[in-house]
């Protein structure tokens, strides 16, 4: 399977820890997005919305990284656990990824990027965006071990890409004691945890680097 990805997104560290858990072995293509390669015809082939990840399986494309975790898991998977059969289950996990898309990591885009990408200055009123995101992730993990029932899945691994995003980026997450618990745990048993580090380590020096030329 061919991926494209960057090391630093966080829907491309979800698919890369995923596919950990499966045992899957992913031939990764980065795509330097900073040299417009995801603009050049090639790509366009593959995925007219010239987004990253991408997933070229066997021929069959596909992105956006939620609809690709979920194909792996359905595909490869031996069981069910990180993506459920059970109707209401599976309906909890789809609410969570959905609600990572929507809401929590589009928080992380709207307050996050305008500050490193076009050196604005930080949005109060998108703040509040963010720090709504987490008093719902806060209370969704009330009294739970994960964010969707009784077992890692890969809502949790979604969700975990986007928040460990916010903790590189030095967003304090000690306010909200449950996802932090949430957080140390997810860490630990979550395949691929230290290859996602890895990619925000690489995306925080990205980013260092930029704002010390921006002076």
């Amino acid at each position: 399977m061919d991926f494209y990805y960057v090391p630093g997104s966080a829907p491309c560290r979800s698919v890369i820890m995923v596919a950990k858990a499966l045992g899957l072995e992913l031939n990764k293509k980065l795509v330097n997005l900073f040299e417009g390669e995801q603009l050049k015809p090639e790509y366009v082939k593959i995925n007219p919305q010239h987004t990253v990840p991408t997933l070229v399986d066997n021929g069959f494309a596909l992105w956006e990284s939620r609809a690709i975790l979920v194909y792996l898991v359905e595909k490869y998977g031996k069981d069910d656990t990180l993506y459920p059969k059970n109707p209401k289950e599976q309906a909890l996990v789809n609410q969570r990824l959905y609600f990572d898309m929507g809401t929590l990591y589009q928080s992380y885009v709207e307050y996050y990027y305008p500050q490193f990408r076009f050196n604005k200055p930080a949005d109060p009123e998108a703040f509040k965006k963010v720090e709504a995101a987490f008093d719902y992730l806060d209370t969704f993990l009330e009294a739970q071990e994960f964010v969707a029932g009784g077992q890692l899945t890969v809502a949790d691994i979604a969700i975990l890409a986007s928040v460990s995003t916010f903790d590189i980026s030095e967003f304090d997450l000690s306010k909200y004691h449950n996802v932090s618990k949430w957080y140390a745990n997810a860490k630990k048993v979550t395949p691929g945890w230290d290859e996602n580090w890895e990619g925000l380590l690489q995306m925080k020096k990205i980013l260092e680097a930029k704002a010390a030329a921006a002076k």
